[in-house]
Order: structure tokens, then sequence, then C-alpha cells
């Protein structure tokens, strides 16, 4: 039986470091103080210019142009909003400048906009994480393969990677990782997914590999659910991405509404196209396809024979930069009957592939932050 979304996926709780709100206008203040509630967090409430520790510590600052010119002072930072209380009055855009102020903001206009940016900071949102989808060029190409490498690879360093299986008829993500009987939430629970879902709740709400922490899969139950809605996919992977790291789709061939999606949050895409006239011939409409909501998608072509295709011309003749090639990996149908996921040989093609590609674009280890466990 699925269980409901928000018994397991809230806004972060009132331990989350809360914004800084300073005012003393008593209106503007309760609407702030609502908005913080609605995103799980409890702000620090000022009534007129703050403690100068309490001003460069607060992971987001609330300026009510009330207080604007006594706040000047305290220094230059980020994360400060300035909130206007008089659309007419054009002195709010001096003020904003002397504040030294990200945002003018004025309520209610922008108050969806606002909701956001506060449970970022109560998630301590640094940069998003890097999105790669990955589909195959034709059915059988080894599109989820890859996929659960990709996401193996990148937890092997440590970096936080969710790995979310969009294709409903492959069998399960979770499958081919080992961890079909692990505990935790599948796609059927979070169907009803709307609007903003807690990256850190749904991480800690997905399962995960006893061998890999870093990595946490959203694959599917074995129940009668076959799709999402687009409105599910875009929240799940929206707070994915916040957490930083590594975000790994697989994608089906058949782009429905919720791949559409997915491809459209997606960084860029990986097309397996195995190195034969018919695997090329299908894989040009998928690539078609996948160009109209994604700028950048690139070939992985899978030698299946000596003397075959040249990789290079296979991507020219579908229109793609070549990601590179992709050998056969030896055992690989041994070791996924064994439970070991693709990508756990050290030195085995997957594992080159995956690595050389990763380095590619991701930040290095030390610069991502957040983003390693």
């Amino acid at each position: 039986m699925s269980t409901p979304i928000a018994d397991h996926v809230t806004a972060e709780g009132p331990a989350a470091a809360g914004p800084l709100v300073v005012t003393e206008d008593e209106g503007l203040a309760e609407h702030l103080l609502r908005l913080c509630a609605a995103a799980g967090t409890e702000p620090r409430l000022i009534r007129g210019a703050p403690p100068r520790e309490l001003w460069e510590a607060a992971p987001l600052v609330l300026v009510g142009d009330d207080q604007a010119e006594r706040c000047a002072g305290l220094g230059r930072r980020t994360g400060v909003l300035l909130l206007g209380l008089d659309l007419d009055d054009p002195g709010v855009w001096v003020r904003a400048v002397q504040l030294g102020a990200e945002h003018v903001l004025f309520l209610p206009d922008a108050e969806a906009w606002l909701l956001d940016r506060i449970a970022d900071a109560a998630e301590g949102v640094g940069s998003p994480a890097v999105t790669v989808a990955v589909l195959g060029g034709r059915g059988g190409a080894g599109a989820s393969t890859l996929a659960c490498a990709l996401a193996v690879t990148a937890a092997r360093t440590g970096r936080r990677t969710i790995l979310l299986d969009g294709d409903p008829l492959g069998g399960g993500l979770d499958v081919l990782l080992g961890g079909e009987t692990a505990r935790g939430l599948r796609w059927p629970d979070l169907a009803g997914a709307r609007g903003r879902v807690s990256g850190a709740e749904l991480a800690r709400a997905l399962p995960a590999l006893k061998r890999l922490s870093a990595l946490s899969c959203l694959s599917w139950d074995r129940g009668d659910t076959l799709t999402v809605p687009p409105e599910a996919m875009r929240s799940v992977l929206a707070a994915a991405r916040r957490r930083g790291g590594l975000v790994v789709v697989d994608v089906p061939r058949h782009l429905d509404a919720a791949a559409g999606q997915a491809l459209q949050q997606s960084d860029l895409a990986l097309l397996v196209v195995p190195a034969e006239l018919r695997a090329v011939a299908a894989a040009d409409r998928v690539a078609a396809a996948a160009r109209m909501r994604l700028g950048d998608v690139r070939a992985v072509v899978r030698p299946m024979r000596p003397g075959g295709l040249p990789a290079h011309r296979i991507a020219r003749g579908l229109r793609l930069e070549l990601a590179g090639e992709l050998e056969p990996e030896p055992g690989l149908a041994e070791d996924v009957e064994k439970g070991v996921p693709p990508g756990m040989r050290d030195g085995g093609p997957l594992a080159r592939f995956c690595a050389t590609f990763l380095n590619e674009v991701l930040p290095p280890v030390s610069a991502v932050g957040g983003g390693v466990y």
C-alpha cells in the first residue's frame, strides 16, 4: 500500500537554521513569520537593528524597508533581501543599494518566490546537483546499466548521489543495484507530490545501499502503478537537485509527460546507441525528441563487433556530440545476479567510462562543499 508523502517527506524542522527577520512593521512581521512557518523553519525576529553576530551568522536576512537605513552600517553580506512597504516609493531602490540587498521584494506578489528562498536557506542549499539523464537509442541498449554505473561511480567518491528511475517498464533500478528489498519510498508513494519537497527528507526516505551510503535510489515497486504525473516528477527532481552532488535519471525512450519533465530539468543527456544500423535508425528518432526538450544531448556508442560502424560517424549522423565509446563489460550479467551493482568492478569498462565522464562534468570533490558526505 502506498504511504502518503506527507508522512515521510516534509520541510526541514525548526532545528534547521532559520532566517533573520528585521522589522518593526507588525503587518510585515506577521506575513514573514507565516511564510517561515510554511517553509518549516523558525526565524529570529528582531525589532530594530540586530547585533552584528546575528546579522553575519543568519543563512538569510529579511529586512523590512522601515529598518533599511539602520541596517546599512552592519556590513555587506550575501543573502540579504529588502521587503518594500510602498510600491510608489522610489527611494526603496536607493536604500537597497546602501544596504547591499540582493533583491527588493513586495508582498504578496513575491510570496511564492520568497517561500522557496526561505526553504532553501532552511535546507542549507548550495550549488544544485549536476543532473544527467540517460536514455537508450533502442530497447536493450544498456541505458539503465549506464545510469546505475554513473550513480555508483559518483557515490564511491563520497558524492551525494540520487538515482531516479523514470522507466516504469524497465524492471526496477533497485534490482540492478541489488537493493530491491531495501526499505524506503518508491514512486507510487510519491505520485501525489506537489509543490516543494524537502531534498534532505527525500534523501533520507529513499532506499539506500549498505555498501554505498552516499547513494539513494527512487525506483518502482512491483505494483500496478506505471505512471507518475509530471508535477510529481518536477517536485521530486527539483528536491533531488537541491541536495547537490549528482542526480542521474533513467529516462524511457518513449517520452511521456513525466519523462519530458525530467529531460527539461537535466543539465545534459546521454543517449546509449549500439553500433548497429537498425539501432542507429531508431536512435535518430529518440535523439530528435530529446533535443526538443534539452539542448545538450550526447551519444554513448556501444561497439557490437570488430569493424562495425565507427563511433564518430554514428554521433555525426545523429547530430550529437560523442561522449565516448562503452566497451562490453565482462561478467556483468553474473554480477547483477549476485546483487553486485554495475560500475563496482574496478578497472572495468563501465567504471572507466563513468570515471572519465564524471571528471569532465562534475566539479572537483574539494569544490563541491555540501555535495560530499
